[in-house]
């Protein structure tokens, strides 16, 4: 438990420093995402980020255990 704490945090930190950077990436905004925009009424759901976010993740938890 300790050590996965540890790892969470070192991620957290790493995400903070590179922040800047990561915000210039257009997830959020890529074809396949979900805008609808209605009097009164805005939805979005970034299905295509998700999606490629979760293979990315993916990738990196195969490789580690590895």
């Amino acid at each position: 438990m300790q050590r996965l704490l540890i790892i969470l945090g070192v991620a957290l930190i790493a995400v903070g420093v590179v922040w800047p950077w990561l915000s210039r990436l257009p997830l959020g905004h890529l074809p396949g995402d979900i805008h609808v925009q209605r009097d009164g009424f805005e939805f979005h759901f970034p299905l295509t980020s998700c999606l490629l976010v979760s293979a990315i993740i993916s990738l990196l938890i195969w490789l580690f255990r590895r």
